[in-house]
């Protein structure tokens, strides 16, 4: 489903063009993929070299579909089934609130497709959604090195969230390995309690046989509650992932102080994840990806007056629209009208000697610490896009 909404207003009119998140297994309701992708995106790479900085390396419309990374990160939060997020608040015990948290960590994945990306975000680009009273906003703090910020707040469960997201994809010659480094962090804040956790990396193998799956350790911890996790997405031991299932995923729920394994989970993102308790061998579900994941509805313009002109939905509106009917010279030339504005901009500031400082975030980086974000407001207010409830 494609949803144009229209900005309007006494001297300009904006189209904002939103899409249905991709279903668990990849699928779209809309066909906008070139013929041929394998092959293309193959050649594609014979000319790149290992090592490469392949953030800057810059890909025709053909690999793209009709979405900004900074939506796809938002997508991962605010477009689900059911409400995990809020189940992380509601439990007394601290054990079933850690659970509650491990389950809503593994309803973040989602699928990729092979030889598609999304946009890379312009500098200052954003995407704000409500969903119900969870309220979403994301801006892309630095272009080169790309780095990515999110802020969500629900004031009625008293639950905020702050990631700071910075992409370092590794080409190696038959495959590329993207780290997603950053931290990310769940504060339940009626209870005092903050959770840290990072993000599992993207595979994307080239030969011998083309496939992209998540595969890596993820951590999370709580410090306040003593508990934390381990986890491990895709196989343990296979070249590339040419054995087992890339979309398992193992791990233990254990005491930080004593390392006593508590509970041990097994299963896969796209399906079910079931947690044994150690002592009692008892088994249950506390991940189900068929009423997480399925039904995902696109959100729509609620408040067309309060669309930012840096909206991810607006900023890449026309080259969307041209991918989409698979018009692929006007793709091209929408892209580079996009890129040739953000040249512009920073020929710009280098001629003012400004320094580009973001709306909604602090920043600061170290090299041993990496990037880092703190929100500039202590609630995201509701949003002019919002997600459907029904």
């Amino acid at each position: 489903m494609v949803i144009c909404g229209q900005v309007t207003g006494s001297r300009y009119e904006t189209k904002v063009v939103l899409t249905r998140p991709l279903s668990v297994d990849g699928d779209s309701d809309i066909d906008y993929r070139a013929p041929n992708l394998s092959q293309r995106i193959t050649s594609l790479f014979k000319s790149v070299l290992p090592g490469s900085d392949l953030t800057r390396l810059k890909l025709p419309p053909l690999f793209n579909y009709p979405k900004s990374h900074l939506q796809c990160y938002g997508e991962t939060v605010y477009c689900i089934g059911s409400d995990m997020l809020s189940r992380c608040n509601q439990a007394d015990n601290s054990i079933e609130r850690f659970t509650s948290v491990v389950a809503w960590s593994i309803s973040t994945l989602r699928p990729a497709l092979f030889g598609c990306a999304p946009y890379n975000p312009i500098l200052g680009e954003t995407h704000h959604v409500s969903r119900a009273t969870l309220n979403v906003l994301l801006e892309q703090i630095s272009h080169h090195p790309p780095v990515s910020a999110l802020h969500a707040t629900d004031e009625k469960q008293n639950i905020e969230l702050i990631w700071c997201q910075h992409c370092v994809p590794n080409f190696h010659g038959a495959w590329v390995e993207t780290e997603v480094q950053g931290k990310r962090q769940l504060k339940l804040l009626c209870r005092g309690e903050t959770y840290e956790m990072n993000s599992p990396n993207l595979l994307i193998r080239l030969l011998p046989m083309p496939a992209v799956f998540w595969t890596g350790n993820v951590r999370i911890r709580c410090p306040e509650n003593g508990l934390e996790a381990e986890l491990r997405y895709g196989p343990k031991s296979s070249f590339l992932g040419l054995r087992g299932s890339h979309r398992s995923v193992k791990g233990k729920i254990c005491e930080t102080s004593t390392r006593k394994t508590l509970f041990e989970l097994n299963g896969h993102w796209d399906r079910t994840v079931t947690m044994k308790h150690n002592d009692s061998g008892k088994q249950t579900v506390i991940y189900n990806a068929e009423e997480v994941l399925s039904g995902l509805k696109a959100p729509i313009v609620n408040d067309p007056q309060g669309v930012q002109s840096t909206e991810s939905a607006a900023v890449w509106r026309e080259l969307s629209m041209a991918i989409m009917s698979q018009d692929w010279e006007k793709a091209k030339q929408a892209k580079n009208a996009v890129e040739e504005k953000q040249r512009e901009l920073l020929r710009e500031r280098e001629s003012k000697g400004a320094t580009w400082v973001p709306q909604h975030f602090s920043v600061s980086y170290s090299k041993d610490g990496g990037w880092d974000c703190s929100p500039t407001q202590q609630w995201v207010p509701p949003a002019p896009i919002v997600v459907p409830l029904s």
